[in-house]
């Protein structure tokens, strides 16, 4: 994939669990994050998820805290099976806690 991403990216050992908006199911279907930035996230799924679509996302982080947010997911890479998707609508306080991780990424890599 072409690089177009707008902050640095992180590895994040966690899952999250989708749903697709407007399904009033609400089925929750599990994903692995490969990446993590305050932009957006790369991750693989079992299931097909729909270009261009949002979903509904509570993404747990290395804390334990919970980020109920959405998600677009704008890329798919059939080689990989990953998909990418961007925030929508992420409160900053939430987005803090992914710039918390992201500087205590780095300081570890300088070590």
């Amino acid at each position: 994939m072409e690089e177009k991403r707008k902050s640095r990216r992180m590895v994040l050992n966690a899952h999250l669990v989708m749903k697709k908006v407007g399904e009033s199911d609400g089925m929750r279907l599990p994903v692995d994050i490969i990446d993590i930035s305050k932009e957006g996230l790369g991750f693989s799924c079992e299931a097909a998820l729909s270009m261009n679509s949002i979903y509904e996302m509570d993404l747990t982080l290395w804390t334990k805290d919970v980020i109920h947010t959405f998600v677009n997911v704008t890329r798919y890479d059939s080689n990989r099976n990953m998909y990418g998707a961007i925030f929508t609508g992420m409160n900053e306080n939430d987005s803090s806690k992914i710039r918390i991780y992201e500087m205590f990424d780095r300081a570890q890599k300088e070590l």
